[in-house]
């Protein structure tokens, strides 16, 4: 089974995280790129790392994402003590802020599965599992990524956690962000995924009250585990 370290960054700014996931990712492909001039016996061991973080308040637009889904200027932005960054990522526009899991997971696929499509199921079936330790079900909206509640009912569909990644020589970077007790206000600032007329929600605004957020994280830590079938440190 593969081993992935964990690490808890907990409140961190965005671009400190980014650059520290550009890090990971560029030694990962370094010794990916070493190893094919190598023996099975001489390769070095490329070590797999999932990252649990908070952020500040932050919205992030994808590479095929459209800026003017931030509805705000950027006076508005510093009023609200919020930041913008365009990334490299796929997807568009999502927030960032306390209350709310990001999950990085910087994963060499070639050590799980290597099809993109069947590594963001199981992004998304992490936090499907999660959900329903908590009595949610959580599903997928036909077209999108992401987990959904209500998926079925389009004027009652939202969305609870978004997914947007970068793969480059089947290394992965960014990840999920699941809303546990996110401030959602924050979403009324922009089209949220780019997606019109499309509801955002939260763990606790589904429980109706505020969930301990390191019970969330080591359950959301378990059923990494448990999808992607891998042992932890």
């Amino acid at each position: 089974m593969p081993e992935v370290i964990f690490e808890n960054l907990e409140l961190i700014d965005y671009k400190k995280a980014w650059d520290y996931q550009e890090k990971l990712l560029a030694e990962s492909i370094a010794i990916k790129i070493r190893n094919r001039e190598l023996d099975d016996v001489q390769k070095d061991e490329i070590y797999n790392r999932l990252i649990f973080c908070e952020h500040p308040h932050v919205y992030t637009l994808g590479k095929s994402g459209n800026q003017d889904n931030l509805l705000i200027t950027d006076t508005f932005l510093k009023n609200i003590n919020a930041t913008f960054y365009s990334i490299n990522r796929g997807g568009d526009i999502t927030y960032h802020g306390p209350g709310q899991i990001v999950a990085y997971p910087i994963f060499d696929l070639e050590q799980f599965v290597t099809d993109i499509n069947i590594y963001l199921r199981n992004l998304e079936e992490v936090v499907i599992l999660t959900l329903a330790e908590y009595g949610i079900t959580g599903g997928r909206y036909p077209g999108y990524t992401g987990v959904w509640l209500d998926e079925n009912k389009p004027h009652l569909a939202r969305k609870i956690c978004a997914i947007g990644v970068k793969t480059s020589r089947w290394v992965t970077m960014h990840g999920l962000a699941f809303n546990v007790n996110t401030d959602l206000s924050y979403f009324g600032h922009i089209v949220p995924c780019g997606i019109e007329n499309a509801g955002v929600t939260s763990l606790s605004k589904e429980l109706k009250h505020e969930v301990d957020l390191e019970e969330v994280e080591f359950k959301l830590k378990q059923n990494f585990a448990k999808v992607f079938q891998y042992n932890y440190s």
